[in-house]
């Protein structure tokens, strides 16, 4: 075990010392018992808690908590208000109209007005290198509750991204502190933040909306193993967790699994490798994976078969993207190909061995344990297939020719666009050699639509026209696994995104213990 996760390990055994036993915890009625969440050292917000520095946003989205947004995510992913009470496009799709509640305040007194959220998202635009504002030219307060956002070119799907940007008062925000001392508007405040260790937040009096039912909430930052060992000392009320530890039982405590759309998949070069190349070997191939088996082998069970970047999404389309396993289909359009099988069971062509190497970041055990599998499962088809580590500062040049085994998934159509879509000044799409302009013009269109809903349809034929060519095979929709105290009640989770983090509280102002204070 690494030193560190001893050390966070023992701080927290050290803050323990005294409590009554967690299990018999009593408490007078509506105060709740205290909450502690842990997440991984990755989770922790280098640059704090405000969203000009990506808190909410980048990689790994989430709802900021101690902020409020103008909309979020209902549990079926459309969306839905939180300070917003309407908005409307423009007709040009150039211009949104959002109105604003007039009841909300900050945590210092001061009131919520549409000028706090202009100058919230003209301080994103300018400041942040985590999210993409490229669309937006700026926001304009018209009166107190009324803000215009003036886009840079339509952008149809702008209202999930308003779902995780977290409104800064611009009467008390300086780049320089805001971070470690956020005022908000959300449903907590930041009361402590320990830098490496912890993070303690404590529900806001004034919150607008309807009251927290937990009190206080705190997240512990534990690498993997430190994490089961709170559990198993019980110093955790839910605990994040991987396949590698499902197959354990700790007393007191249930394994909760959450699915996602926290995909894995591997691009397949259109261009730069001439076996791949080849759509009929692209089709086998997507035919001839055993997404189940992946998930049973590398994955203990735990997971979904993914076909696509945006499985169970508003926009996704399902009769386009989902195939079965059908290695005999597989291995009859391979010999529609000409590579026909040699003497020693791999496919030639030419005299050329039909030959694969899947590349993986190095140090993740779940993507090397799925390329394992892959080239297990190719070489049956005849397919010669190797893997080999990459490190991220390779890897996406490597892509460029190699199959690599990548993690996608958000909230928003914007994924599909950021991978299939040809790259501005580029002829191909961003992460691999691809393009195809008639999903191109689909998902322009998608995105120049004036009302959301509609334009969903328009991302569905892009994916049928992506999905003829199967550029990517997509393999699985990793379950976010957790070890949760028995007692607690952890409210209905959304499908969460990728990354293994902060989505698992979105909602904890719902969750609730089961109290015997007989």
């Amino acid at each position: 075990m690494k030193k560190t996760a001893l050390f966070l390990l023992a701080l927290l055994l050290l803050a323990s010392c005294g409590r009554r036993n967690e299990g018999q915890f009593t408490s007078e009625p509506g105060i709740s018992k205290p909450l502690t969440v842990v997440m991984p050292p990755t989770s922790e917000p280098e640059a704090g808690f405000d969203p000009a520095f990506g808190w909410g946003a980048g990689e790994h989205v989430h709802e900021p908590l101690i902020q409020s947004t103008l909309t979020v995510t209902n549990p079926d992913l459309t969306i839905g208000y939180d300070l917003a009470t309407g908005m409307e496009a423009s007709e040009d799709s150039l211009t949104w109209t959002v109105t604003l509640r007039d009841d909300v305040k900050f945590t210092d007194g001061e009131p919520l007005t549409a000028e706090d959220v202009a100058f919230t998202y003209n301080t994103v635009k300018s400041t942040s290198s985590v999210s993409d504002f490229t669309m937006l030219d700026y926001a304009e307060a018209v009166d107190e509750t009324t803000v215009v956002f003036h886009m840079t070119r339509p952008f149809s799907i702008w209202p999930y991204t308003m779902a995780i940007t977290g409104i800064v008062p611009e009467h008390a925000y300086d780049p320089a502190t805001y971070g470690s001392n956020p005022i908000g508007s959300g449903r907590y405040v930041l009361k402590q933040w320990d830098r490496g260790q912890q993070v303690i937040l404590e529900y806001n009096l004034d919150y607008y909306g309807q009251q927290p039912r937990m009190e206080k909430v705190t997240i512990l930052f534990m690498e993997e193993d430190a994490a089961f060992l709170a559990v198993q000392a019980g110093q955790a009320d839910v605990a994040y967790t991987s396949a590698t530890y499902s197959d354990q039982s700790v007393d007191g405590y249930s394994l909760l699994s959450v699915q996602t759309v926290d995909n894995r998949g591997i691009n397949l070069p259109v261009w730069n490798n001439d076996f791949t190349a080849d759509p009929l070997v692209r089709r086998a191939m997507n035919l001839g994976v055993d997404r189940q088996a992946v998930i049973d082998h590398v994955l203990n069970g735990y997971g979904t078969p993914a076909y696509s970047v945006c499985d169970r999404m508003p926009w996704w389309n399902s009769a386009a993207a989902e195939v079965s396993n059908a290695p005999e289909q597989s291995k009859a359009l391979l010999d529609q190909a000409g590579w026909l099988p040699g003497p020693n069971g791999v496919r030639e062509r030419d005299g050329v061995r039909a030959s694969l190497t899947i590349h993986y970041a190095a140090g993740d055990s779940a993507r090397q344990g799925i390329a394992a599998e892959l080239a297990n499962q190719f070489q049956e088809l005849g397919i010669e297939t190797d893997i080999k580590g990459v490190g991220w500062d390779t890897a996406y040049t490597d892509a460029l020719s190699n199959p690599l085994v990548w993690g996608w998934g958000a909230h928003t159509p914007m994924e599909l666009y950021n991978i299939y879509h040809t790259a501005p000044g580029s002829d191909s799409a961003l992460y691999s050699p691809y393009a195809n302009q008639s999903a191109d013009e689909l998902m322009d269109a998608a995105l120049a639509c004036p009302d959301l809903e509609e334009s969903y349809a328009l991302w569905r034929q892009a994916q049928e026209e992506i999905a003829a060519d199967v550029p990517w095979v997509w393999l699985v929709n990793v379950d976010h696994l957790y070890w949760v105290r028995d007692g607690l009640e952890v409210a209905e989770q959304k499908i969460h995104p990728h990354g293994h983090g902060w989505s698992i509280v979105n909602n904890v102002d719902q969750w609730s213990w089961e109290w015997d204070i007989g």
